[in-house]
């Protein structure tokens, strides 16, 4: 719906020949970006579309009146909250040929919302194999190195992990990957012996987190809402134990708990702390559980996700 947003870090990648932008423009509204598209494709000329936005112009009007009588399905991550402009906004949905959710918590809930409609698990899928395939340099065998990768931001929950990571002994280190945020306030509360611990790498292109994740032990995400987390599909990648809230979408499908990693109950400070201490009293911990995630990593590659794909689509083409 747009070629890129002004404020996006990543960086921009060329269209493969199968791909196209739809002339338009966006809005904000809230914390939504909001588009406004034209020029869209006529259905007749698909086998079935894939929506993935209900909160643009674009989408609702695609599904309220274009789609009317095509086949279409819809692409999302787990819904948020109840309420009625909620309820209007996804009210096209029981129309819907099918929903692709982004992973088993996802499933359930759509299952629920939308009983008469086919639900397929189709979680997010992304290229893991150079974090399979990054060398990891030699350890310091009485250190501990945590990672948290993402927006420095209250939602991705980075101010509980600094909370939790000052409660830890002396060789124990944290390494940050993503935009600064809030971090500047965040750090400036902690004490100096805790903050000289910690080592800020700043925004990295997907290119480059490899050989990061393959410099630390355990990955955290202790966010208080992520739809799914595909930093978590690169963790179990890279081989490492993964720390994770209950309300990560990934966590209910690529953690299995106490196998290759742990979940919490989200804001709760004082169960992340515990369990980044279990790693630090236990380092075999780590050796286990890294062996569990990559051997979990060779059901997510994205050949994975398009066999989920051409599933769903043939029993919606029936």
């Amino acid at each position: 719906m747009e070629k890129g947003a002004a404020d996006s870090p990543w960086p921009e990648r060329p269209l493969t020949a199968h791909e196209s932008y739809i002339p338009g423009f966006h809005f904000r509204f809230g914390h939504a970006r909001v588009h406004v598209n034209w020029r869209l494709p006529c259905p007749r000329n698909y086998d079935v579309i894939v929506c993935n936005t209900i909160m643009s112009v674009t989408g609702q009007w695609l599904m309220r009146a274009k789609l009317r009588n095509a086949r279409w399905m819809f692409w999302g991550e787990k819904l948020g909250p109840r309420s009625r402009k909620h309820d209007m906004l996804t009210k096209p949905l029981h129309r819907a040929s099918g929903i692709a959710a982004i992973g088993t918590w996802a499933e359930r809930d759509y299952a629920i919302r939308f009983p008469n409609t086919p639900v397929f698990n189709i979680p997010y899928h992304c290229a893991i194999q150079p974090f399979l395939d990054a060398p990891r340099p030699p350890r310091d065998p009485g250190t501990t190195t945590f990672l948290f990768c993402g927006q420095m931001i209250a939602r991705k929950g980075l101010d509980q992990l600094l909370s939790a990571f000052a409660t830890l002994p002396e060789n124990s280190r944290l390494m940050l990957i993503g935009r600064e945020a809030e971090l500047p306030h965040l750090l400036a509360t902690l004490p100096e012996n805790v903050r000289s611990r910690i080592r800020y790498e700043g925004f990295q292109s997907p290119d480059a987190l490899p050989k990061y994740f393959a410099q630390t032990d355990v990955f955290v995400l202790p966010s208080r809402y992520d739809g799914w987390g595909v930093v978590v599909n690169q963790a179990l990648g890279a081989g490492l134990p993964i720390i994770v809230s209950d309300q990560v979408g990934a966590a209910h499908d690529l953690v299995l708990e106490n196998e290759n990693g742990f979940r919490f109950s989200a804001g709760n400070t004082n169960a992340l702390g515990e369990t980044m201490h279990r790693f630090i009293a236990m380092p075999s911990l780590c050796e286990k559980m890294s062996a569990s995630s990559r051997a979990l990593a060779a059901q997510w590659h994205p050949a994975k996700g398009a066999e989920r794909w051409a599933s769903a689509l043939k029993t919606v083409c029936k």
